[in-house]
This record gives C-alpha cells, sequence and structure tokens, in this order.
C-alpha cells in the first residue's frame, strides 16, 4: 500500500441516501488520524463496518511500517558498526521490526525514552496518535461508544454539522440549543485534534484585527512570542496578558484593563490555552 497524505477510501450508498464516507485517512502536522464513520440515517446495516474497516487499515499501516524498516536495517547496521552512538537507533529497529511482525503498532511497544527518542527518528506511521471519530445519528451523540484498538471515538453527527453550515451564526447557536449540544461537532473534533497533538492556541488581539496562533502546551511567553517573530522572543522583556474568558465577558483589553484583569508576565510564565497577549521586547 502506497502511503500518500489524505488518501480516502469512500462507501457510496445507493438507496438514496447521501454518499457517505467511511474511513478516512490524513496527515496532519506528522500525526496520522483515522476517521471512521457510521452509517447515515436510513442507511442499511450491513453497508459500513467502521471497526472493521480500521482494523484493515491499521493492519496496512503495520505493513507499511515494516516495509520501512526493512528498507533501512541494513543501512542502520552499517552506520552503528562505523558509528557506535547509532546503535541504539539500530537496535530499536530491530526490536520494533518484531514487534510490528506481531501486528502491534509501534506506539504500544514499551521503550525507555532514549529509544522512542531513536524511534522518532524511523518515520513510522504506527508511531503516530490516533484519533477515531464516529459518524453517528442525531439520537446517539450521547452514547458511550466503544474503544476501537484502545481509543474511545469521538461521536459527531454529519447530518447536523452539514445544517449547521448553512445557517448564520444566531440560528446556529439556537439550533445548537435546541439539540442540548454546547458547540458543533467540528469545534469539539479541533479540540480533540490540538489536545491529542498536545497543542493550544493563544490571541493576539488590535484594533484591526484578532489572530490565533498555535504553541505546544507548556510553552513560556517567549517562545510564544518567538512563534509571531524570532526577534520577539531575542528581545522579549515582558507579556501583558489577559485570560479568553475575561476579555470576552468585560468586552475586550478596556473592560479587562478597568477591571484589573490584565496581567504583566515575565519569562517564565507557561501560557495558558486561549490568553490573549501583547508582547513587549526590544532588539
Amino acid at each position: 500500500m502506497r502511503m500518500r497524505a489524505n488518501c480516502k477510501r469512500q462507501v457510496t450508498i445507493d438507496d438514496g441516501c447521501v454518499p457517505v464516507t467511511a474511513l478516512v485517512i490524513g496527515m496532519m502536522d506528522n500525526n496520522c488520524f483515522i476517521v471512521a464513520d457510521g452509517r447515515e440515517q436510513g442507511a442499511p446495516a450491513m453497508v459500513v463496518d467502521p471497526a472493521g474497516d480500521a482494523d484493515t487499515i491499521m493492519t496496512e499501516l503495520i505493513l507499511a511500517d515494516m516495509g520501512t524498516l526493512e528498507k533501512q536495517l541494513p543501512k542502520l547496521e552499517k552506520e552503528a558498526k562505523r558509528d557506535k552512538e547509532l546503535m541504539p537507533k539500530f537496535e530499536v529497529a530491530k526490536r520494533l521490526l518484531a514487534w510490528l511482525n506481531e501486528g502491534k503498532r509501534a506506539a504500544s511497544m514499551e521503550m525507555t525514552d532514549e529509544e522512542r527518542a531513536a524511534a522518532k527518528g524511523l518515520f513510522l506511521l504506527t508511531m503516530k496518535p490516533i484519533l477515531y471519530v464516529a459518524n453517528v445519528d442525531e439520537d446517539m451523540l450521547n452514547e458511550d461508544l466503544a474503544p476501537i484498538d484502545g481509543v474511545k471515538p469521538l461521536p459527531i453527527c454529519a447530518k447536523i454539522e452539514a445544517e449547521l453550515s448553512e445557517l448564520d451564526p444566531e440560528d446556529a447557536a439556537d439550533y445548537l440549543e435546541s439539540l442540548g449540544l454546547e458547540q458543533p461537532g467540528l469545534d469539539v473534533l479541533a479540540q480533540a485534534a490540538y489536545k491529542l497533538l498536545g497543542l493550544q492556541s493563544f490571541f493576539t488581539a488590535g484594533e484591526m484585527e484578532v489572530k490565533a496562533w498555535t504553541v505546544r502546551q507548556g510553552a513560556t511567553a517567549p517562545q510564544a512570542a518567538g512563534v509571531i517573530h524570532t526577534d520577539f522572543e531575542r528581545g522579549f522583556i515582558k507579556a501583558e496578558v489577559i485570560g479568553y474568558d475575561d476579555y470576552i465577558e468585560l468586552g475586550g483589553e478596556q473592560g479587562a484593563k478597568a477591571a484589573g484583569k490584565l496581567r504583566i508576565e515575565g519569562k517564565d510564565y507557561v501560557m495558558a490555552d486561549g490568553d490573549v497577549v501583547h508582547f513587549r521586547f526590544n532588539v
């Protein structure tokens, strides 16, 4: 199987229902996502088997990783003989090949920190985090879905998402409220993906525009500033920070200042998800 970004398999139901994507595999920020869809309302139950499809695709990914390692091992062995520091990478590659041959994902193999760092350079698909998403009927959104390969699927109703996309924000909010939902499924999916990848966002807000920036969880204020421009990190002085909820509830920066919710943070400040920040720097 030849892997490429954004490949997909699609099952089309011919009984009058909208075609349904049964399984999607894609690559995002070097992380593999598998999305397994359930059936549309009215579709025959035997048409789509998400768990079975997921198992088939996982087998294909494992086989692809085995092929990758079989190609790399001869070169890794030669390099390890010349440079003993490369021996851990060769040894973990051999262990991983044996592990994969048992039908197990590379990520599930027990490894030391040193081995896991070495394995990262092997670029194996099954080392990447997995997120399963189940396309369910409206009445199944709150059901506790059975895990797939130890991963609990995220339920989303594609029919509801399609209807929301055609509504203006006010009508969409009313529709969500009528369904007992706090936010659209696509928002839930984005948040789950960010959490899985260890990411979070912060905002910069000016008179003309508001921009969202992505950083790793645990990033310090200077590191976040560096996402905007390296000069911001190099010449970092301080960060003026307002929590997201305070910014919204108090009507923006001026209201937050008046309420004493604007904080001055230094180099050791760890960014919180949703922080609204103005960086002070000098270069």
